[in-house]
């Protein structure tokens, strides 16, 4: 049995409360699903239209959709440990046990970070960088199905402890040692988390080396570096620190995983190991990845305020170079999460003065775009109404991490909910946020309809409202002494009030969630009074808005000639009409092999998690057998000829 099934025993198996009905719900979720592809015989379409598709675009709406239900599956997380603190004071313990607390603790951190804010973030690469710069696809079709593939398995792997194993890593976010060797996480909730992040990481490696390339040599005719648009620089600088810092995360996993699997002492505090090397790797990776998020939001509210302000971006330029310095300041902050840890002065000071420097370009973004808005037209939409609520909340959250670069500051507040309180104050109000302001602002142009305006302004107020209500007491629960992952504390600290008005919070947060579903439904089935035949439903700038909407296959049935940063804006004014010249259009062709090799290597990675030895050398033979098959087809691309691109041009035209 155990040469059959390794470490997997039927006690492994759903017995809880928390894991059966995990493994109900998700059982349920897909006959429901199977159940309604049946009815409507739309597997084969989803089949051929979708999962094996090679069109970014596809590929960008299906890490939406994916990324959306991982918010959803995050936020319960949120909202378990927000009822726990609530309640969890003097005599009463609370609905969860310890364990369980730091195990939804750990999930939480690791599903909103990689599989919700790097998953929008990712679909919104897909389908903007090839239209904004005036490019069919991008370099590599195949290698962007594989890095979806890879990001969906890492996606289900966080959450198969439910089905197989009953616990997850109750180690923290990052999973730091000791907590996580062997001797104090013996079971295999802190291997499904290495094998989680390893899958996930190297799809986003991936992807990241895609977009590099893209950017870099598919440009259309004219478009220098300097007048591509801002949110293919920020992606572009984005890109850069995830081929960075990428392989950190890998390697220091992989060293863990060798800890673990193998009795190794990389990380171990005997044999020669040093736990706070762990600790200085992981953060290497880790501070850089909150710029990797937060870039591209900059460059998406850099759109939108251009386009509803009706100007031209202020200080294009000194936008560029902060998004440069940002990047090369990230590089140089990580020790600033352990000032505590005794380096030095020298040290705490060294990195504490990165830490104030690294505000200077974001400061110089944040006056840039308010000049752009001074004695602009503004149009105040949607999209503008998160770039606001943005200035409030990454304002007040800068601040306060300009406070904490000081280590002598940094010795009172380390450890506690302040630093909670920082943390999701810059991803919730800078990267969300601007997440939010790029789906409405770009959503009519994958849509051909615009969503509706009331719904979408009820929703902002309440995130807005019940983000500050979530936060701010955790700001002075973090000075009263709160520290993080509390599950319970004495009724006479004086806390509860404060936790329950954080748990208020996060309630109208969730109200908020559900006017963004409920927008969309009223807008599916209004859609068309909002229809856009345009193709340039707000007046646009860029080129993504020079075509249909949605946009068709081939993204242009001319690649545009650049003579300006503002492309499109400059073509509309000239008012030039010239008779396009239609050619032959070579595409990629669909394939399922993205696919085939994801679900090896997620079978590798459960027999690593288990210790399966022939499931492992299954899995990794499968992979690599994928690979040279897919290197040996000579059928990968197919040809839309000139005649079907200029009817299909002629009828967008008529309509």
């Amino acid at each position: 049995m155990s040469l059959l099934f390794g470490r997997l025993t039927l006690a492994d198996l759903p017995h809880e409360w928390f894991t059966v009905g995990g493994t109900a719900t998700i059982l349920l979720g897909l006959l429901g699903i199977a159940a309604l592809l049946t009815y409507y015989k739309r597997w084969k379409w989803l089949w051929q239209e979708w999962f094996t598709s090679t069109d970014p675009k596809k590929i960008g709406i299906m890490y939406i959709l994916f990324a959306a239900v991982m918010l959803f599956r995050g936020a319960l997380d949120a909202a378990m440990i927000w009822a726990q603190q609530a309640m969890s004071v003097g005599s009463n313990h609370g609905y969860l046990t310890p364990a369980h607390f730091q195990q939804i603790f750990t999930a939480h951190g690791d599903i909103m970070v990689f599989f919700v804010t790097m998953g929008f973030l990712s679909g919104l690469l897909n389908l903007l960088i090839p239209l904004q710069i005036g490019a069919r696809d991008l370099a590599y079709p195949f290698l962007n199905t594989l890095a979806f593939w890879l990001y969906v398995a890492g996606a289900i792997f966080i959450n198969l402890f439910f089905v197989f194993g009953g616990n997850f890593a109750a180690t923290g976010w990052l999973s730091l040692p000791p907590l996580s060797g062997l001797a104090y996480s013996p079971g295999v909730g802190v291997d499904y988390w290495i094998w989680s992040l390893q899958i996930s990481g190297v799809g986003s490696l991936i992807a990241g080396i895609n977009f590099i390339v893209t950017i870099l040599k598919m440009r259309a005719p004219g478009m220098t570096l300097m007048k591509m648009p801002l949110f293919v620089w920020t992606s572009l600088c984005s890109m850069i620190m995830v081929v960075s810092i990428f392989p950190i995360l890998a390697a220091t996993l992989g060293m863990l995983w060798l800890d673990r699997y193998f009795g190794l002492h990389f990380f171990t505090s005997d044999f020669g190991g040093n736990p706070m090397m762990y600790i200085n790797l992981i953060w290497m990776w880790g501070h850089p990845e909150v710029y990797v998020l937060i870039l591209p939001s900059f460059g998406i509210y850099s759109e939108v305020v251009a386009t509803f302000s009706q100007k031209k971006l202020f200080g294009y330029k000194s936008l560029v170079g902060g998004a440069l310095g940002i990047t090369a300041l990230s590089f140089l902050v990580w020790a600033h999460h352990f000032f505590t840890m005794g380096a030095g002065a020298n040290v705490n000071a060294f990195f504490g003065i990165m830490t104030g420097f690294i505000a200077l370009p974001t400061g110089v973004q944040i006056f840039n775009w308010i000049s752009t808005m001074y004695k602009g037209r503004i149009i105040y939409s949607q999209p503008m109404h998160w770039f606001f609520g943005f200035l409030a909340t990454f304002t007040f959250g800068g601040m306060a991490g300009l406070l904490m670069s000081s280590p002598a500051a940094d010795y009172a507040l380390h450890n506690t909910l302040f630093l909670v309180a920082h943390f999701h104050t810059m991803i919730i109000g800078g990267a969300l946020f601007g997440i939010f302001a790029g789906i409405v602002y770009w959503f009519p142009k994958f849509t051909g309809f615009k969503l509706d305006e009331r719904w979408g302004r009820r929703a902002f107020w309440f995130w807005l409202v019940g983000f500050f209500l979530s936060f701010a007491p955790l700001y002075m629960l973090g000075f009263l002494g709160a520290t993080r992952r509390l599950d319970h504390y004495d009724a006479s600290m004086g806390w509860q009030g404060l936790f329950i008005v954080s748990a208020v919070g996060i309630t109208v947060i969730g109200v908020g969630a559900l006017c963004q579903v409920i927008q969309i439904i009223v807008s599916v089935k209004n859609r068309k009074q909002n229809l856009d035949l345009t193709g340039d439903p707000w007046n646009g700038r860029t080129l993504e808005w020079a075509t249909s909407s949605p946009p068709p296959v081939y993204n242009f049935a001319v690649i545009p000639t650049v003579q300006t940063r503002d492309a499109f804006w400059e073509q509309k004014q000239s008012k030039t009409i010239t008779k396009p010249v239609y050619e032959d259009i070579v595409l990629p062709r669909n394939t399922a092999m993205g696919m085939y090799v994801s679900a090896f290597v997620f079978l590798a990675g459960f027999g690593l998690v288990w210790h399966i030895t022939w499931l492992i050398f299954f899995g990794l033979i499968g992979t690599v057998v994928c690979i040279v098959m897919r290197a040996l087809d000579q059928n990968t691309e197919y040809i839309i000829p000139a005649v079907e691109v200029e009817r299909m041009e002629q009828v967008w035209k008529k309509n």
